[in-house]
């Protein structure tokens, strides 16, 4: 097997969408995004991490040293953005089970903050790009499960750090990833 810069990706720039549970993503890479996948706008130029985890328990024997078998036990996959735009969407995402009323019309509005919040699952979408190469991962079933500390300062945006966890749902995959990359062509 030999090196190809020609497979070496970036991504250059994307998107986060958010729709509620339930709604599908894109069937392809020249549809739109649905009226239902809210864009949570621009996102800290740390862009989006994604991460990807098993867990597996070994099984010891007496006779052997070694683990005579391995269990898999967890698969974790998550998402992390930090949202630069201060909009509904990403206020009441971090946020989860709270609302926004306004207060005088068109000028001061207000947040209200539960004090339980309620479980806030949602379908996600993650879309990047390299110059011509697209890709698009959709998460059918996920929540907001982690969110940094919102800092206030002179020099830096405020920023709404997110991580989004994908749970099981009724379609055996956790995710789905389309891309129309060359380097994934298969082998003849």
């Amino acid at each position: 097997m030999s090196n190809d810069a020609d497979n070496v990706r970036v991504a250059l720039n994307g998107s986060i969408f958010l729709a509620p549970v339930g709604t599908t993503g894109p069937a392809d890479l020249t549809a739109a995004w649905g009226a239902a996948w809210v864009d949570l706008g621009y996102l800290s130029d740390d862009g989006v991490s994604m991460e990807y985890s098993t867990d597996v328990e070994d099984i010891n024997a007496w006779q052997s040293l070694s683990p005579v078998r391995r269990v898999l036990t967890s698969v974790d996959m998550t998402l992390g953005f930090t949202a630069l735009e201060l909009k509904s969407a990403t206020i009441t995402s971090y946020f989860p089970s709270s609302t926004i009323t306004e207060v005088t019309p068109g000028t001061v509005f207000r947040l209200d903050i539960p004090a339980a919040p309620s479980p806030d699952e949602r379908a996600i979408g993650l879309e990047w790009f390299d110059g011509d190469i697209v890709n698009r991962l959709v998460i059918p079933r996920g929540e907001i499960t982690d969110r940094g500390a919102i800092s206030l300062g002179r020099s830096n945006p405020v920023g709404l750090e997110m991580t989004v966890s994908a749970y099981a749902s009724s379609a055996p995959e956790l995710a789905t990833w389309l891309s129309n990359d060359p380097a994934w062509a298969l082998a003849a």
